[in-house]
């Protein structure tokens, strides 16, 4: 396959170790990531995407997982269409790829993983981190409390997320409740691969200018640390 969700052949030699065997993909989700919410968007949510993804976005989450499956099918189809014209990609929430290649899945299941190209989890602990196994990346959440989920929590907060990214065994995704680039930039410095927002793009009344002002932070302070 080619494309951004290619997969290297597995390496050859000594296995890795008993609970951390995944298969290299060559493209994992990295700097500004936005995950989607139509409740939220101040307007059509493909009219917001399209924004983003002109404003730099190059991965997008796709959740509205209340839509029956035909709706949810047609969403993915359209946004996977903006997405290829800047060889971005499109993930689904949930384990059903929605005839994509791509899914990120919730902390309490399905374990194992369904057999897609590119795996996705969400974590929030030390615990959870410990479960992982044949995917590629992790979400670590709530970074800071979130409009979206109000009383999620506790917080992890910068210094939080930097010890659970030390005992992380794959990339991982900073999310929840990121809206400032002072806030992106505490999440690059901490070792986030990516940042995951939600929020600061779907409410935001510039999608495009959002997602321009917080990956330019993303990308900054992370050549910084080159």
């Amino acid at each position: 396959m080619t494309g951004p969700l290619a997969v290297d052949a597995p390496a050859q030699g000594d296995p890795p170790p008993p609970g951390r065997v995944r298969t290299e993909v060559a493209r994992c989700p990295s700097g500004l990531v936005l995950l989607t919410d139509r409740r939220l968007a101040r307007e059509a949510l493909v009219d917001v995407v399209a924004g983003a993804v002109g404003g730099g976005v190059r991965w997008v989450v796709l959740r509205e997982k209340d839509l029956p499956r035909a709706e949810r099918l047609a969403l993915a189809v359209e946004l996977r269409a903006i997405l290829a014209e800047v060889g971005g990609a499109l993930i689904v929430a949930g384990p059903d790829p929605l005839d994509g290649d791509a899914v990120h899945l919730p902390a309490a299941g399905p374990y194992p993983p369904p057999p897609v190209e590119l795996v996705g989890r969400s974590c929030h602990d030390v615990a959870e981190l410990a479960r992982l196994t044949t995917e590629h990346y992790a979400t670590l959440s709530p970074v800071h409390p979130t409009r979206t989920k109000p009383g999620y929590g506790p917080a992890l907060g910068p210094d939080g997320l930097r010890e659970l990214i030390a005992a992380s065994p794959m990339p991982v995704l900073a999310l929840g409740g990121i809206e400032t680039p002072d806030q992106v930039r505490a999440c690059v410095d901490a070792g986030a691969a990516g940042v995951a927002v939600l929020g600061a793009i779907m409410r935001a009344p510039d999608p495009r200018a959002a997602a321009t002002t917080l990956g330019r932070a993303f990308h900054r302070t992370d050549e910084g640390k080159q």
